[in-house]
């Protein structure tokens, strides 16, 4: 049976993810939250590390497509 390497803290590489691909587009997290169609507070929550907090994939997909950035890329492990 194949080994598979699985990410033991996949929220938290999606969270530096959207942080990182937010602030190359020069965004804001309330600019982020507006253009989604979500709080504020929810998109700060994401990107917080001290708060452990759960995302759909439909968020996912839309915070991808505001980021012009692939499903893959906010799920990869950064260096």
């Amino acid at each position: 049976m194949e080994d598979f390497a699985f990410d033991s803290d996949i929220y938290g590489t999606i969270r530096k993810n959207i942080k990182m691909y937010r602030k190359a587009k020069k965004l804001t997290s309330a600019e982020l939250a507006a253009f989604v169609g979500l709080s504020h507070e929810f998109i700060r929550q994401i990107e917080s590390e001290k708060i452990a907090y759960n995302f759909s994939v439909d968020t996912l997909y839309k915070i991808s497509v505001v980021l012009d950035v692939t499903l893959d890329a906010l799920v990869e492990k950064q260096g």
